[in-house]
Order: structure tokens, then C-alpha cells, then sequence
């Protein structure tokens, strides 16, 4: 893009926030860049500075100088259309997915290692893959929330707008509860126990670190967790709640207690640790399970997601049996543990 756009906020785009937005009509535009042009005033809403926050209203205008990056993933006009087969494969890899659906929600078992949205170098993510069901109009199902690329485990997806905004307010007023399954390094002390800190991007090393509140672009993140079983002090089975969903939350808290989650590129900071044999080196995050009001106002979607391979392979080798336990969302002990909340 080589000159300034002006693009208009469409009625379902409406409630969005301003850096969501941009992810997704260019994926290829990182954070700290989007934040330096809001800063420089370079991107505006309707004339006037905004903030990466700030949620967009239908018909709202937004001022887009030269970005620099690849094609947006709105654009169709210059992107080569998807062949038959490749439509009917990305079809069938999200039916094999499917974990629920009815007529206005799919709940997938997103795997390992499939990003949940493009961004640059990416050919083959989830929010493309959605096109396989688009409607004759174009319309495709919706995200409504992320995933880590290498977390496995539990995705909602609208298939219609109206139920895109009702799953989007659940999760932006915290009426969602979600369960993640994870192997850490060590043991936690305690065993249960909640984690309060303030949570920044550091650009340069692509990562989120814990900072002092006040520091800019600092949000305050919450999680909850519980040792469920361990093996000697070396490895622990750990449900954890993240009361607040920032980005990367559950993988900085686990860094931040000094217990990381196993097979995190990122986050890991233990010196000199040896995975034990036949462990693979893989992130062992599980969204293991979600609960959240059904978008039609009648009952509660609750679904839980299996272990993926390699995690199940690592339950196996310590002999921990998923089937034992599968923690009930409103946990006896949580509400003591987020009083402070």
C-alpha cells in the first residue's frame, strides 16, 4: 500500500477493538508498529487520536497511512482463489476439528501448531480455512477469540453475526470460564494459588513481560492455578484459570512463578534443564475446556477438548490418567483464591 486509505467500519465489525481490528485486515502489521503510529497520531478515528483499546462503532472512518506490509487478508481483488480441493480439504481438517455445532456455534479442537489468523509467511491458518463455509453471499463463520499457535485445545466460532457479538460480549464482560490443562517444570508453591501481575509487549523479543503497573501499554492479568499431580519435584499436571485473557497470559505466569511450561520457546528460563527422555520438546498447553452462555439466551455451551499426541504421550510416560479428573469450572476453592480479583 502506498498511499493513505480511508476505510469504513462495517455494522459487524462494530464493538471491535481498534488493534483487533487491524490483526485482521492486516496481519502482517505488528503491535508495536500499530502503537507507534496511534502515538504519532498516523492512524485515526474519525479525525481524531485514538487508542489501540478503543472499540469501533459502525460507520466510524479509519485513517490508514503507508503500512508497508502484505496483502490484507480482507482483500480479495489481487489474491489468487482457492482450488476446489484445497477447499474441500480445509473443510474436512475443520469437520475433523468439530467438537459441537448447531446452527449458530462450531467449537473446534484447534491442533498444535495451526495459527488461529494469518500474519506474514503464513499460507495456511484457521480463519482462512473458515472460507470452506462461506455462505453464497461470502460470508464465512467468525472467530471470536485466539489461540497460541502451538496451544492446542478449544476455539469458538460464530456462524452468524448475531451470535458473533453475544459470544464477543461474553468474553469482554468475563461471563466465559475456561480451563487449560499444562505440564510445568518443578512443582508450585503452593500448590494452589493465584497470579497478579501487569503484563507488557517487548518488541524485540516478541514476548510479553511481567512490568510495574503504570508502564506504558501495561495490562493487568490474572490467572488461577491448582497442582492436580506431579512426578517427584521435576514435573507437575496444572489446571490453570485465566480470569483475565491477555496475550500469552498463562505462559508468563507459569515463567513468572518460576515453573514454565514445558516445550514454551518463549518462555522458558530454567538454566541447564534436561526435558526427560521421551518428552517431546512441544508446548503442553491444552485449552482444555470452555463454558459460556449460549449466544440464542437459552442454556450454556460447556465443552472440554482431549490432550493432543504429544501431550498425551507425556501423561502416559509418568502415568497420569486424564480420566481421573476433569475439574469442575466453579472450583470449590476458587473463590476464595479470587477475592482480590
Amino acid at each position: 500500500m502506498s498511499a493513505i486509505e480511508q476505510k469504513q467500519v462495517t455494522a459487524d465489525e462494530a464493538g471491535m477493538r481498534l488493534d483487533r481490528w487491524f490483526k485482521v485486515h492486516y496481519p502482517g502489521l505488528g503491535f508495536g508498529r500499530l502503537q507507534k503510529l496511534l502515538r504519532t497520531g498516523q492512524v485515526r478515528l474519525d479525525g481524531k487520536r485514538a487508542e489501540s483499546s478503543t472499540r469501533i462503532a459502525k460507520g466510524q472512518t479509519v485513517r490508514i497511512p503507508p503500512l508497508g506490509v502484505e496483502l490484507p487478508a480482507d482483500d480479495k481483488k489481487n489474491a489468487r482463489p482457492k482450488s476446489t480441493k484445497l477447499i474441500e480439504d480445509d473443510r474436512k481438517a475443520i469437520e475433523d476439528m468439530m467438537l459441537f455445532e448447531d446452527s449458530q456455534v462450531m467449537v473446534l479442537n484447534k491442533p498444535a501448531g495451526l495459527a488461529v489468523q494469518g500474519g506474514s509467511g503464513l499460507k495456511r491458518h484457521l480463519d482462512g480455512m473458515l472460507e470452506a463455509f462461506a455462505d453464497k453471499k461470502g460470508d464465512k463463520p467468525r472467530l471470536v477469540h485466539r489461540l497460541d499457535r502451538e496451544t492446542s485445545g478449544i476455539i469458538l466460532v460464530a456462524k452468524t453475526r448475531k451470535a458473533a457479538q453475544e459470544l464477543t460480549k461474553a468474553f469482554r464482560h468475563r461471563n466465559t470460564q475456561k480451563v487449560y490443562w499444562a505440564m510445568l517444570a518443578g512443582v508450585p508453591k503452593p500448590k494452589q494459588g493465584r497470579i497478579s501481575t501487569f503484563l507488557a509487549r517487548d518488541e524485540e523479543e516478541e514476548r510479553m513481560q511481567v512490568v510495574r503497573q503504570g508502564k506504558d501499554d501495561a495490562q493487568h492479568a490474572v490467572s488461577l492455578y491448582s497442582v492436580f499431580e506431579q512426578s517427584a519435584q521435576k514435573l507437575s499436571w496444572v489446571t490453570m484459570k485465566p480470569i483475565t485473557g491477555r496475550t500469552h497470559q498463562l505462559r508468563a505466569h507459569a515463567a513468572h512463578i518460576g515453573n514454565p511450561i514445558i516445550g514454551d520457546d518463549k518462555y522458558f528460563n530454567i538454566e541447564n534443564w534436561e526435558l526427560p527422555g521421551g518428552i517431546q520438546n512441544r508446548l503442553h498447553l491444552l485449552a482444555r475446556r470452555i463454558r459460556i452462555p449460549h449466544p440464542s439466551g437459552h442454556g450454556v455451551i460447556d465443552v472440554s477438548a482431549p490432550l493432543p499426541p504429544h501431550m498425551q504421550q507425556t501423561w502416559n510416560l509418568l502415568g497420569f490418567d486424564a480420566t481421573e479428573y476433569d475439574p469442575d469450572v466453579d472450583d470449590p476453592n476458587e473463590e476464595e483464591l479470587n477475592k482480590k480479583r
